[in-house]
């Protein structure tokens, strides 16, 4: 089960970084700087696009970040339908330190050294101890995050609509279940 877990989060990947070709005239903007070490903790996911293959079967998901010598290490739980908690690590790598808000992520890990096998992780805006809203320059992907299980309507609603200005299509965008 975890290789055939492993096996779809590289094809994600994989497909995620083909998949740039696609991409729109103009990239996606950026928040202006990312704290690093104020970004580190728990992610609650509130919301994303849908069929993400990793997340097909998942009613909740939350990932956790944490300093792994020059990575940023990544931890991404999710619970299935049937109750199952699956696990997927990561290496994150800041690819923009300007911002830091460009992020290469690669599940694995060997390859990240040489940018293969990792996707975009852009962070379009944030309040580092509150909310995320994190998207790929192709569009394809979207997520927003909150550091509780439960983000506040009103902010939910101004992050939908940032990212609607920055041409991520809306229609693809499913709420998910808070993580128990």
């Amino acid at each position: 089960m975890r290789l055939s877990f492993c096996m779809i989060t590289l094809l994600f990947f994989s497909l995620l970084s083909t998949a740039q070709a696609e991409q729109l005239k103009h990239d996606p903007e950026v928040t202006n700087y990312v704290h690093l070490d104020q970004y580190l903790g728990t992610w609650y996911e509130v919301a994303r696009f849908k069929d993400h293959p990793f997340q097909n079967d998942c009613l909740s998901s939350k990932a956790e970040y944490s300093i792994d010598g020059k990575f940023i290490a990544v931890k991404n739980s999710c619970k299935t339908l049937s109750g199952e908690i699956k696990v997927a690590h990561a290496l994150a790598k800041v690819k923009d330190k300007e911002t830091n808000a460009k992020l290469k992520v690669s599940f694995v890990p060997f390859f990240n050294r040489f940018g293969l096998f990792a996707g975009d992780y852009w962070i379009l805006d944030t309040k580092e101890d509150s909310y995320s809203l994190v998207g790929a320059p192709n569009r394809k992907f979207l997520w927003i995050l909150s550091r509780t299980p439960v983000l506040d309507e009103a902010i939910m609603n101004d992050l939908k609509a940032k990212a609607k200005e920055q041409g991520y299509d809306l229609n693809n965008l499913i709420e998910t279940k808070t993580w128990e």
